[in-house]
């Protein structure tokens, strides 16, 4: 259990984590930040498909033409 403890430590220090499991098989171990959006089942990854579909159907977006404007919508 202490060793577990030293490896919570050095993912908290941003470190990243290999572990290799017998042959071709290895997991990656990362800290992930709390309410990280990012991180969802298979049935929410679709599920914000669909809804971003819907959104499109109704005419619920916006229309980015120029680097310029790509540029200003992510630096917002």
């Amino acid at each position: 259990m202490q060793r577990q403890s030293a490896y919570f430590d050095m993912l908290d220090e941003g470190a990243e984590i290999v572990i290799k499991r017998a042959k071709n098989r290895q997991y990656k171990v990362v800290a992930v930040p709390p309410n990280d959006d990012t991180l969802m089942t298979k049935e929410e990854f679709f599920a914000k498909i669909e809804r971003a579909e819907e959104q499109e159907r109704r005419g619920e977006y916006i229309t980015l033409k120029s680097k310029e404007e790509i540029k200003a919508f992510f630096s917002r």
